[in-house]
């Protein structure tokens, strides 16, 4: 890597990609995503990739983080798969009404600046949150509760993702109106390295139903929907297809097959492809990771794009650097040259 800093794609760039209309190169989305540990462990070491372009910005919020229930949950170290803040469903109106007000005049203040500058740089600007309407729910219930109340409490379920569903869409038109996002980013761990977390039936019944109105709004505002699902998703693609979401990431590595999802959907369906960092990224050789790129862009990127690359989660304490220079300057090198045969 030459000491020149690549400037980011310009956001029609990044768009061409996302709609599959040839874009000039394979964007790079989140690859210089540093997990918990990485900075400590290498400090000022990673300064040597500040060079390589990032083609999103992003501006995320947590949207219940005010509530003094989340906060108490957070003092009391409890795991966010092992005991909820909504335990008792007498309490749900109790967390209705503590909820953060939407329609605060503050709400953005943080983010309007670099939002600004996002614009003023003609870069894509992603606007969204971690957590939707399974791992919200889980997070406030407990997983074990929450996959009974499949069962035992649908009415509540459903009158909750009701609930989620109105707040996120004050605070998604909020966002259209005082940032100007291209992008809805959002996240559920819908899947295990098996199989999804609940049946198909379950994600059709008590989810698929809220993210199609998650679709509906970012089709009537020109936002693209942005989705990352861990795990084993390969039962729901077709479902997530339906309701709108435009890119998915990351494809895990050992649980879903590339190939075939590429090959089935990428032609309805674009892919933020996601690196290995458990195994490829942190454990091989440079030469190991380059090969990797190159199948991932060769896999995704079609001829009409279709593709970005990512780093499947968080870059992991104990990556060599040379590992991680090779993910990016691969992604970048062959990600131009791919695109350059069609």
């Amino acid at each position: 890597m030459n000491s020149t800093k690549i400037p980011p794609l310009p956001k029609n760039e990044v768009k061409k990609a996302v709609d599959r209309k040839n874009p000039a190169r394979v964007p790079l989305i989140r690859c210089l995503w540093w997990g918990e540990g990485l900075e400590e462990e290498y400090g000022a070491g990673l300064d040597r990739f500040s060079d390589y372009p990032d083609d999103a910005e992003f501006v995320l919020i947590d949207p219940l983080s005010e509530m003094d229930w989340v906060q108490k949950q957070e003092e009391q170290s409890q795991a966010h798969d092992a005991a909820g803040i909504l335990a008792d469903w007498k309490d749900l109106e109790k967390f209705v009404s503590a909820l953060p007000d939407p329609d605060r005049e503050d709400l953005f203040s943080d983010l309007k600046e670099t939002a600004q500058k996002a614009h003023q740089e003609d870069r894509y600007l992603l606007f969204g949150w971690w957590r939707l309407f399974f791992e919200r729910p889980w997070g406030l219930r407990g997983m074990e509760n929450l996959l009974t109340d499949y069962y035992v409490n649908p009415e509540q379920v459903h009158h909750l993702q009701e609930i989620l569903g109105d707040y996120y869409l004050k605070l998604l038109a909020r966002a259209v109106c005082e940032l100007n996002p291209d992008g809805f980013w959002t996240s559920d761990d819908l899947g295990h390295q098996k199989q999804l977390m609940m049946s198909p039936r379950h994600f059709r019944e008590f989810i698929k139903p809220y993210y199609a109105e998650i679709g509906d709004f970012c089709r009537q505002h020109n936002l693209h929907f942005w989705l990352h699902s861990c795990g084993d998703n390969s039962a729901i693609v077709e479902d997530l297809i339906e309701v709108g979401v435009d890119i998915f990431h990351p494809v895990q590595k050992h649980t879903m097959d590339e190939k075939k999802t590429a090959e089935k959907y990428g032609s309805k369906l674009s892919f933020l492809a996601g690196f290995d960092v458990q195994h490829i990224l942190q454990e091989g050789t440079p030469a190991d990771v380059r090969r990797e790129v190159r199948f991932l862009i060769d896999t995704f990127d079609g001829p009409d794009g279709g593709m970005c690359l990512a780093a499947g989660n968080g870059i992991l304490p104990g990556t060599p650097l040379e590992n991680i220079e090779a993910f990016l300057d691969e992604g970048l090198s062959y990600g131009r040259q791919h695109r350059k045969q069609f």
